[in-house]
């Protein structure tokens, strides 16, 4: 069985990030619940990421820990936080072709 998880991430509530997708995802790498956590950065999450400096360093030291941000290139450069988010430690880059792969190769994706 494929052990790497993939969270969407596209609600911009401060709430929901705190509380759901940094603390599941944190733990999961923590814990060894799963062996990979990638967090997927999308649409009106740039900006909550570019704009909240808390969620800024958690998102760090879940970095550190060895959870793995990407984010939407295309939704990034509309929002004008590209290079925000990219000094953070995301990568970013146009993910709709990773996305795709993804659902198609029916990886474990949690959307939020």
């Amino acid at each position: 069985m494929d052990n790497e998880l993939f969270i969407l991430w596209t609600n911009d509530n401060v709430f929901t990030a705190e509380k759901m997708v940094f603390m599941y995802g944190h733990n999961a790498i923590k814990k060894g619940w799963w062996d990979k956590v990638t967090i997927i950065v999308w649409g009106a999450t740039s900006i909550l990421t570019a704009g909240n400096s808390e969620i800024q360093t958690q998102i760090k030291e879940m970095i550190a820990d060895g959870v793995k941000f990407i984010a939407c290139k295309a939704c990034a450069d509309s929002l004008g936080v590209s290079e925000t988010l990219s000094s953070l430690g995301i990568e970013v880059f146009y993910t709709g072709e990773t996305l795709t792969k993804i659902l198609k190769e029916n990886k474990n994706l949690l959307t939020i």
